[in-house]
C-alpha cells in the first residue's frame, strides 16, 4: 500500500515542527511550547468545565495564541484551536526550539507506560506515559554519542527538564520509528485493534479514551500520517470511494443483507478505508457528518460508539451496527500499488 495525495501532510512530524510553525520561528512574534503531560486536555474555553474538544500527547509542539489567568490558548499541529493550562506545557524560545527539533527522541510504542526516578519500577514514579508520547534522549558524550540504557531503562528527559527512567522495550528511537511507518492496511487495522474496549470519550484522541474522530486520527497518526481532527475534515481527505447509492434502503435493519447493493459495497470498499456517517442534506443544504470508522473488511468497521467496538454494516448479522443506514459517504487514505 501507499499513501495518495491527501489534503495533509503524509509524514507524522511530531518531534519536529510542522512546516507552518518553522517558517515562524525566527521572528520573535511567536510563542511555542511543548506539552508536558502524557495526555494534555484541551478544552473549548478557559475553564475544566469547559468542553473537551481535543487532546494533545507529550512532546507535541503548539502555538500559544492567547491567554486568560493560568489558561493558555494553543493551535496544534492539524491546526486545532483550543485551551490548556499553563502547568501542562513547557514555552520555549527560538533557540530552545531548534535545540529541541534538533536533539534524539524516543517515542512511547508501548500502549501505557511509566517514567520513574531511576533505573528500578521500586523507584518514585514522575510521570506516565502512552503511545504515542515523545521525549528526549539523555545521551552519552564520551567518545560516541550514544543513549543512556541502565539496567534495563532507557534516561531519558521530559519537557520540563527532569531526568527519569521508562522500560527500554516501552521506547523506539523516533528517527528509526519514523523511517519504519509503513502505512498499509494492516497496519491500520492493527494499531485500531489496540483500542478495542477503550472507553468512547468526546474529545479523547489517546489511549485514555477516544471519540470516533480522535480513534481514527491516532491510528493514523502512529502509522506516520497525520489527519485532520474531527470527522467532517477528514471526510474532505483522500479520494472519493464509489459505493451503490441509497445505503439508507439496503442498510436499514429490514433490509435483506444479501441485497447486490449491500455486495457492491463490500466490494467497493478496501480495508483502511474511512466511512462516514449522518444526515443527508436536504434541498440543497450540505450533509451534516457526525460519525466516522474505520473498515477492516468482510463488512465489517471499528469505530468508537459508548466504546470502541467492532460492527457489521450488514443487515441481519448479529454485530449489525444500528447506524449503518446513515452512511454518507466513504474515503480512501491509502491505494493499493
Amino acid at each position: 500500500m501507499k499513501l495518495q495525495n491527501i489534503m495533509v501532510a503524509a509524514l507524522l512530524l511530531t518531534a519536529a515542527i510542522p512546516s507552518i510553525y518553522a517558517r515562524q520561528t525566527d521572528d520573535g512574534r511567536h510563542r511555542y511550547a511543548i506539552v508536558n503531560l502524557s495526555v494534555n486536555f484541551l478544552r473549548e474555553g478557559p475553564d475544566y468545565t469547559a468542553e473537551l474538544g481535543t487532546q494533545a500527547l507529550m512532546g507535541d509542539v503548539v502555538r500559544i495564541i492567547g491567554e486568560d489567568g493560568y489558561w493558555r490558548q494553543v493551535i496544534t499541529e492539524e491546526p486545532y484551536t483550543a485551551w490548556c493550562t499553563d502547568l501542562g506545557l513547557v514555552e520555549l524560545d527560538a533557540s530552545e526550539l531548534e535545540e529541541y527539533r534538533a536533539a534524539p527522541k524516543y517515542i512511547c510504542t508501548a500502549w501505557k507506560s511509566t517514567v520513574y526516578s531511576s533505573p528500578s519500577a521500586g523507584s518514585m514514579k514522575i510521570c506516565d506515559l502512552v503511545e504515542g508520547d515523545i521525549m528526549r534522549q539523555s545521551i552519552k558524550t564520551r567518545r560516541h554519542l550514544r543513549p543512556v540504557t541502565r539496567r534495563g531503562f532507557a534516561e531519558i528527559i521530559i519537557p520540563d527538564g527532569r531526568t527519569g527512567y521508562v522500560p527500554r522495550k516501552d521506547v523506539t528511537d523516533y528517527g528509526r520509528w519514523e523511517a519504519g511507518r509503513d502505512p498499509s492496511s494492516e497496519n491500520i487495522i492493527a494499531e485500531a485493534m489496540k483500542f478495542v474496549g477503550v472507553p468512547y470519550l468526546w474529545g479523547g484522541t489517546s489511549p485514555d479514551g477516544v471519540d470516533c474522530s480522535g480513534l481514527v486520527r491516532h491510528v493514523y497518526r502512529m502509522n506516520g500520517i497525520l489527519l485532520p481532527r474531527n470527522a467532517s475534515q477528514q471526510a474532505l481527505s483522500g479520494s472519493e470511494v464509489e459505493i451503490p447509492e441509497s445505503p439508507w434502503l439496503y442498510l436499514a435493519p429490514d433490509a435483506p443483507g444479501d441485497s447486490d447493493d449491500a455486495a457492491g459495497l463490500t466490494e467497493a470498499l478496501l480495508p483502511g478505508d474511512l466511512l462516514f456517517f449522518g444526515t443527508r442534506g436536504q434541498d440543497g443544504s450540505k450533509d451534516r457528518i457526525s460519525h466516522v470508522g474505520i473498515y477492516i473488511g468482510d463488512g465489517r468497521m471499528i469505530h468508537s460508539s459508548h466504546l470502541v467496538r467492532i460492527n457489521s454494516l450488514i443487515p441481519g448479522r448479529p454485530d449489525y451496527y444500528d447506524g449503518a443506514d446513515r452512511l454518507l459517504r466513504a474515503r480512501r487514505i491509502l491505494k493499493a500499488d
